[in-house]
């Protein structure tokens, strides 16, 4: 089983615990989810499900959305001068650049700026039990 195939499951095992029917639109939706690489927000969801399956409807994308983000199997970014996007909650941890021209959301990691926040805490008597960091970029201007 791949991850995509995992991810795709445990989704459908999240909607079931709540009781949700696995239809055949909330199928094409969960697989879309699983293999997005990127941050796609509800709208782009529905666009890209509806290519597996033209029946799939944005209520159902809004409503499979909510509860697979009250079960935590995927995480919601209220990124700054957009909507709401989603992630799979499987991912390992990263922090995100936000293009602030092109919307793009870059993905990183970095020893340092996990270091300096732990000893942040440390500092002030506290211990990092969860964080997210946004910067907000735009390209320079590079001068040849």
């Amino acid at each position: 089983m791949t991850n995509v195939d995992a991810r795709a499951q445990e989704m459908e095992e999240a909607l079931r615990a709540e009781g949700v029917r696995v239809t055949r639109q909330r199928t094409a939706l969960l697989q879309v989810l699983a293999e997005a690489l990127d941050h796609p927000d509800a709208n782009e969801l529905h666009r890209r499900a509806q290519e597996v399956d033209d029946t799939v409807s944005l209520a159902t994308v809004y409503r499979t959305l909510s509860v697979l983000e009250d079960q935590g199997v995927i995480h919601r970014h209220a990124f700054e001068g957009g909507g709401a996007r989603f992630e799979a909650a499987d991912m390992p941890h990263h922090d995100h650049l936000i293009d602030l021209d092109t919307g793009a959301v870059v993905e990183f990691r970095s020893d340092k700026i996990e270091q300096l926040q732990a000893e942040i805490a440390r500092e002030h008597g506290y211990e990092v039990v969860h964080h997210r960091l946004e910067l907000y970029c735009r390209k320079r201007e590079t001068k040849d």
